[in-house]
């Protein structure tokens, strides 16, 4: 009898892997506390791939660390394609570098699947700030050294990253006020306990419309079709200056390449419809896709050059 039991639970684990996926629900694990880039996009994304699919995709908020905690949860899941992390890529790979102690090794603990999207970091100021554009501000800043709060999305994160090379490039010293996520930092400037930040264009740019915070500028190379007004950073005296959310989809390390395949293939295909260009564009974002080749490259690429800025600051992130 017990045998025969034995023979039907193998037969069934046999036909379930057998079966094609994605056969069950899919968790999307966001590394940030809700209302962020990374969130807004994941909510925006799952009911079109269970549309897609047939099968629920579950968004699920996992903060802490400056989204290590979730990226951790994320690498200790089983490799099947069932969990995975759309989070700030960014902050995926500058996080070799400012914490010496992680848990996993951002260049080998992870499947890349697709990037997402890019959404500039905004430079905002609380709207009683006396500075209009970049260069009044860093005048600001240079006659009141460290008395400017610059909020951050969490310690060591692709925010604070772009306010150390800024500060690197004009000789302005702030302070840095961590939170426990961009919606938090966003918060706190609107709410005047803190004074600037660069934050992701998607979560920030809502407040800047509304009048709660004065823009000094937008991070990406050009000038973003939805803020046609806003001059660059690199317009206003810092030739070269880009940042921003990278935002993408990883799983944990030895996802097979065919499910990877199917994962990127309907990705790549949600985030093409005119629909989902569209919402994004009027967001602040746009849709940038590609193969889970191009985006371990990427990865790769970026986490040697944040290293280089991380050294070359002397910034201390515990």
């Amino acid at each position: 009898m017990k045998s025969l039991l034995a023979l039907a639970a193998l037969l069934f684990l046999s036909l379930a892997h057998a079966q094609p996926y994605p056969a069950k629900p899919i968790r999307i694990i966001v590394p940030y506390a809700p209302g962020g880039t990374s969130d807004i996009l994941a909510r925006q994304i799952g009911p079109r791939l269970t549309e897609a699919w047939g099968q629920p995709v579950v968004v699920e908020n996992k903060p802490g660390a400056n989204g290590n905690v979730g990226a951790d949860f994320v690498v200790k899941s089983a490799p099947d394609g069932y969990t995975l992390l759309l989070t700030d890529l960014g902050g995926l790979v500058i996080s070799a570098s400012v914490y010496p102690k992680l848990p996993f090794d951002p260049s080998k603990d992870f499947s890349p699947v697709a990037m997402v999207s890019y959404s500039p970091h905004v430079l905002a100021v609380h709207p009683s700030v006396k500075a209009n554009n970049v260069k009044e501000l860093i005048a600001l800043a240079k006659a009141n050294p460290g008395k400017l709060n610059f909020a951050i999305s969490g310690i060591g994160g692709a925010p604070q990253l772009a306010g150390i090379e800024f500060a690197q490039r004009t000789g302005v010293n702030w302070t840095y006020i961590p939170y426990k996520g961009g919606s938090d930092a966003v918060a706190a400037v609107v709410a005047g306990q803190a004074d600037v930040l660069f934050n992701g264009m998607l979560a920030t740019w809502p407040s800047v419309q509304g009048g709660r915070l004065k823009a000094m500028a937008i991070s990406s190379a050009q000038r973003m079709p939805s803020a046609p007004d806003t001059p660059t950073v690199a317009e206003q005296g810092l030739p070269g200056f880009e940042t921003g959310s990278f935002q993408g989809v990883v799983g944990p390390a030895g996802v097979p390449r065919e499910t990877l395949l199917k994962l990127n293939s309907q990705l790549v295909k949600t985030l093409g419809t005119d629909e989902m260009k569209e919402r994004f564009a009027k967001q602040g974002t746009e849709v940038r896709t590609g193969t889970p080749e191009s985006l371990g490259q990427w990865l790769s690429t970026e986490q040697a050059k944040w290293a280089r800025v991380v050294k070359e600051s002397g910034a201390k992130f515990d």
